[in-house]
């Protein structure tokens, strides 16, 4: 990682530039895609699977026997554990069930919201070098309290055609019965279009590499809604002198082996302390399977040492991670000032990691700058909300004056008219 001592505010925009393909190189190819799979739907899917990800997809829909082999080949402990985690997530995601009052305009105008669930949603997993099954979880928990009924997912397999067993596993958990065996553009076009076996869906969900998020937004153009631009993963972390080195060059490496694309930053005090944290990265990553996944993203990440706290702060607001670990000695009021972020995480025994699996908390994120736009998936992500209003005669007599006022001035006669015609019969 490289250190970067006390840059000037003038070089945080470089500093906060993630390790991102330049789109404009990738939208030709991804666009391709999506026009086969609009064109040749099944077809097309199955060919870029094998060219792809070296597996031929057929049957694309898995069969009720992989999810019961799923649950057979899966040890109890870590079943045990994706059943806690669902408890603790299904915990946090149902607290977010609000019911809105109706709102008196006055005794004669009524107001109000209704949230409904999203009728067809679409799920994507990823499921390459690392099978996220723990995504299942968080997609599909809030998906059934929200009251979503048609919901389907598309996970790439292995070169055998096989779906990791812990995918099929949480899904069963959460209720999803359609799984594809599908990855990469294919699946997001697929979910897009539609297929012989696949219906279009309202809304797409789930993280991905690059040419995924790309896809959603490309999707997103034609009128599918899409989650969040959710991308490689990134982490910044703020340090003072009561950090544990140890824990906190765990924490970024257990960012960095996501994918080499992957970012992560400290933020510190002092050379000494980033100093430090460097020796325990160096000890760590050689014990990681995924080591050189680890040193790649490494490559493209750093240590920027700044003044002090609010520095500090101020820079993580202006860089908006995806994720952001604050370990000082007064972390719970230095989050108060937490402007820009996808999920926080405060104090020395609080790792990322407990987010990405069990704590309750979304780990689907806004990454690349989007956490200053975006927010993390939560129920009403899996919910639209409809406005419903109510006036009684007398209740129009009151507000219509301003309404006819106000459509005239924008010359909208025909607005005015409708008002004007229902005060004249209510006289």
């Amino acid at each position: 990682m490289k250190t970067v001592i006390r840059p000037p505010k003038s070089h945080w925009k470089e500093l906060a530039v993630r390790p991102l393909i330049d789109s404009r190189q990738l939208v030709g190819k991804v666009r391709s895609i999506l026009d086969d799979v609009k064109t040749s739907g099944e077809n097309a899917v199955r060919d870029y699977c094998l060219k792809f990800d070296a597996y031929d997809p057929s049957p694309m829909e898995i069969p009720a026997m992989e999810f019961r082999s799923a649950e057979e080949v899966l040890g109890e402990k870590l079943k045990l554990a994706i059943r806690r985690a669902a408890r603790n997530i299904e915990l946090f995601h149902r607290n977010q069930l609000v019911e809105l009052p109706i709102v008196y305009i006055s005794r004669s105008i009524q107001c109000w919201q209704k949230d409904i669930p999203i009728e067809r949603l679409g799920f994507y997993i990823p499921g390459g070098t690392a099978p996220l099954f723990s995504t299942v979880l968080m997609l599909g928990i809030p998906a059934k309290i929200a009251g979503c009924q048609d919901v389907i997912m598309c996970t790439p397999a292995d070169s055998s055609g096989r779906i990791h067993p812990a995918i099929l596993y949480a899904a069963n958990i959460c209720g999803i019965k359609k799984v594809f065996r599908i990855g990469g553009v294919q699946a997001i076009a697929a979910m897009t279009y539609g297929t012989k076996e696949i219906r279009p869906v309202d809304k797409i969900f789930g993280p991905g590499n690059q040419y995924v998020t790309l896809a959603k937004q490309l999707v997103s153009e034609e009128g599918i809604a899409i989650d969040m631009p959710a991308g490689p993963s990134e982490l910044l972390l703020i340090a003072d002198e009561t950090a544990d080195p140890a824990f906190v060059a765990a924490d970024l490496l257990s960012q960095a082996e996501h994918g080499a694309d992957s970012q992560v930053v400290l933020t510190c005090m002092s050379l000494t302390f980033a100093s430090r944290v460097k020796e325990e990265l160096m000890l760590q990553v050689e014990e990681l399977p995924r080591k050189d996944i680890a040193l790649q993203s490494l490559i493209n990440s750093r240590i920027i040492v700044l003044e002090s706290l609010s520095e500090m702060m101020e820079f993580s607001n202006f860089y908006a991670p995806e994720h952001l670990i604050i370990c000082v000695k007064e972390a719970r009021k230095l989050s108060e000032d937490v402007r820009n972020a996808g999920s926080v995480f405060i104090g020395n025994y609080t790792p990322e990691s407990a987010g990405d699996y069990a704590s309750g908390t979304n780990h689907t994120l806004p990454t690349n700058g989007y956490a200053r736009s975006f927010s993390a998936l939560n129920l009403q992500s899996f919910m639209k909300t409809i406005q419903f209003q109510e006036i009684q005669a007398d209740g129009l007599a009151e507000l219509g004056p301003d309404v006819i006022e106000m459509a005239e001035a924008e010359g909208l006669q025909a607005h005015a008219q409708a008002v004007r015609m229902r005060m004249m019969k209510g006289e």
